[in-house]
């Protein structure tokens, strides 16, 4: 198991053109993308076509493509991470929603005291996707703490980490946000 200090080398190592970093990165980083992926998959609606390996596959291609990011560390890498799936499961749920012309198979988002995420797969992504845009309007760092703690699955250390904020600032916020969007899906 390669420590987050080693994962974060190689990130810098990539970031700075080499090629081999990345080949010895991604076996490292698989496992934890397939758990979020897994995640996701776990809280979307009943028959979802989307494998949690195809996620991470799809995942995987766009952040190899990534030729600006500036890789820090590895909660930041876990947080673009999470960042594409949910826009990956954003345009998979809206492909869905036009090939059923407006289904009615969605279901509310809960979202729950303990860690603010559900607990059982009742994630509408659409809907918890309008609510963190306009969320973001409001408010843009909640809405980004929100994409790297429930998307993401990131501490508040990392999250603090990954926005350059103090801990009391990110828990805080992410208390507000929770609230606010408890209140817009329910």
């Amino acid at each position: 198991m390669q420590t987050p200090e080693g994962i974060t080398q190689l990130l810098i190592r990539w970031n700075s053109g080499d090629q081999a970093a990345l080949e010895k990165l991604m076996p490292l980083v698989y496992e934890e993308l397939r758990r979020l992926a897994g995640n996701y998959i776990r809280r979307e609606r009943q028959g979802h076509t989307l494998q949690p390996t195809a996620l991470v596959n799809e995942a995987y291609l766009r952040l190899v493509d990534q030729r600006n990011a500036k890789w820090q560390n590895r909660a930041q890498f876990y947080g673009i991470a999470a960042q594409l799936m949910r826009r990956i499961l954003v345009d998979h749920a809206r492909q869905h929603k036009a090939a059923k012309r407006g289904g009615s198979d969605q279901q509310r988002l809960s979202i729950t005291s303990a860690g603010g995420l559900p607990t059982k797969p009742d994630l509408d992504v659409l809907a918890l996707h309008e609510a963190l845009e306009e969320l973001a309007t409001l408010d843009p760092q909640q809405a980004r703490i929100v994409e790297l703690k429930f998307f993401g699955g990131l501490s508040i250390e990392e999250t603090a980490e990954v926005m350059d904020l103090g801990h009391a600032t990110v828990e805080r916020d992410w208390k507000m946000a929770r609230a606010w969007l408890r209140r817009k899906l329910e």
